[in-house]
C-alpha cells in the first residue's frame, strides 16, 4: 500500500467512497443526511485537488487502486481576538472502502496526514466526527485523538 496525493484520475473511486460516507451518515441520521447524496460535485472535487491549501491523500494498492482517502485543509486564526495564531491541519473527511476495513489502511492514512502536518509546521491535527459514527470515534481514539469540543443539539 502507498499513500500519495490524490489526482484527477482518482475521481471515480473518490466519488464511490464519498457515497459510502454519505450512507453511514444517512443510516444514522436520515433526518439530516439525504439518501444517495455526496459531499462534492466533480467540479468541486477538481477544484479541491488543485488547491494546495486543501491537500487530499489517497491510500492505493499495488495496482494504484484507491482504497481510502483523507481530505484535509489548513486552518489558521490570524489576528483573532481570542484564539492563538496556530497552524492546524483539519481532516475534513477520512474514509476507507467498507470492503477493506480492518487492514490498517485508515491508520496508515492517518499517520501519513500526521507526518505531513508536522512537515508543514502545524501545531495540531483536528477533525469532527458525528456521534452516530461510533466506529469512527473508536478509530480516532485508538489513533490517540481526544475530544477538543463537543457539538450538542435539541430536536424541536
Amino acid at each position: 500500500m502507498n499513500i500519495r496525493r490524490a489526482k484527477r484520475k482518482d475521481l471515480n473511486r473518490i466519488n464511490d467512497l464519498l457515497l459510502q460516507v454519505c450512507m453511514v451518515h444517512h443510516k444514522g441520521r436520515p433526518d439530516l443526511f439525504q439518501f444517495g447524496a455526496k459531499k462534492y460535485s466533480n467540479e468541486e472535487l477538481i477544484e479541491i485537488l488543485e488547491d494546495e491549501k486543501r491537500p487530499v491523500f489517497v491510500a492505493v494498492d499495488e495496482n494504484d487502486y484507491v482504497l481510502g482517502y483523507a481530505f484535509c485543509m489548513f486552518q489558521q486564526h490570524k489576528d483573532n481576538a481570542v484564539l492563538t495564531d496556530i497552524k492546524t491541519l483539519y481532516i475534513d473527511d477520512l474514509c476507507v472502502d467498507e470492503r477493506k476495513r480492518g487492514k490498517h489502511i485508515g491508520r496508515t492514512l492517518y499517520d501519513a496526514v500526521l507526518a505531513f502536518a508536522k512537515e508543514q509546521g502545524c501545531y495540531n491535527v483536528t477533525l469532527n466526527v458525528w456521534s452516530l459514527n461510533e466506529n469512527a470515534m473508536k478509530f480516532y481514539q485508538a489513533c490517540g485523538m481526544v475530544p477538543q469540543k463537543i457539538g450538542m443539539e435539541t430536536l424541536l
